[in-house]
């Protein structure tokens, strides 16, 4: 009879480590929450050089690829992107800021403004304001190149 208590003790105690996880895991943190904008987006961008002036130039489309990345305590509403395109009138790197409204879901309006160094060896400007929705961005571009300004579209899709 003493046998049989001590190896259902043994036992008792067995599950009880078993059900406690035996100490083999640290508790994990929750996943931060992610915005649908973060990430890589890619597109096409249309640039109308000059289009207020006497001779507007042609317009001109290329590849763009647009890297959002949350900025930390904005309530995902705030991204550092990163702008890289290769529109043969404004082939640049650009890093910038984007701000979203009315609030951190889908649909929201974005706008972004940066600063980049120009191929024409000037400080240009980029300004864009858009409609994001939870794949796809559609807006317009505006700024100022060595000193032409310039208008245009964006198209982006979410990879």
């Amino acid at each position: 009879m003493r046998e049989t208590i001590r190896q259902l003790l043994v036992l008792f105690l067995f599950v009880l480590l078993i059900a406690c996880g035996g100490g083999g895991s640290t508790p994990t943190s929750p996943t931060p929450p992610q915005s649908f904008l973060a990430g890589t987006w890619r597109g096409t961008m249309t640039i109308q050089p000059d289009p207020t002036g006497a001779q507007p130039g042609a317009p001109v489309s290329g590849t763009v690829t647009w890297i959002f990345e949350v900025v930390p305590q904005t309530n995902l509403q705030t991204f550092r992107t990163t702008i890289r395109s290769e529109n043969g009138w404004l082939p640049i790197t650009l890093t910038s800021s984007t701000s979203m409204i009315p609030g951190n879901t889908a649909p929201a309006q974005i706008s972004t403004q940066g600063e980049y160094d120009s191929p024409r060896g000037c400080r240009g400007t980029f300004g864009s304001f858009a409609t994001a929705e939870a794949r796809s961005i559609q807006g317009s571009i505006t700024g100022v190149d060595c000193p032409v300004p310039f208008t245009g579209s964006v198209t982006l899709t979410k990879e």
